[in-house]
């Protein structure tokens, strides 16, 4: 369950990296080292079987999934980025929400 966690964290981080890189964008490497963090330690957290892990990684995903909606509605998701924020973080909220529901039922 902490694979999910750890690939995002990579790919979060190459996002940040990316677009300092590319515009000199402060905000988006401080938003890639941030959610890199955040997912990483969720992977550490969910494979020590240690409190909130899940927590921090279905939490993590929302806000990224948020980030994503609002880059992209100004845009009509006309661009890369706000799609690609968007996609990861539908996938990772789909994915820690059905586990989160597997470990404590809601529906």
């Amino acid at each position: 369950m902490e694979h999910p966690a750890y690939t995002l964290s990579g790919l979060v981080l190459v996002g940040g990296i990316a677009g300092y890189a590319k515009k000199k964008s402060i905000p988006s490497l401080a938003a890639g080292l941030i959610f890199s963090a955040a997912f990483g330690g969720a992977g550490y957290l969910l494979h020590k079987n240690a409190d909130y892990g899940l927590e921090l990684a279905l939490g993590s995903s929302t806000l990224l999934l948020a980030a994503g909606i609002a880059r992209g509605l100004p845009v009509k998701f006309s661009k890369p980025v706000p799609l690609i924020l968007t996609t990861l973080g539908l996938l990772g909220s789909g994915y820690y929400a059905k586990k989160y529901n597997e470990f404590y039922p809601i529906f």
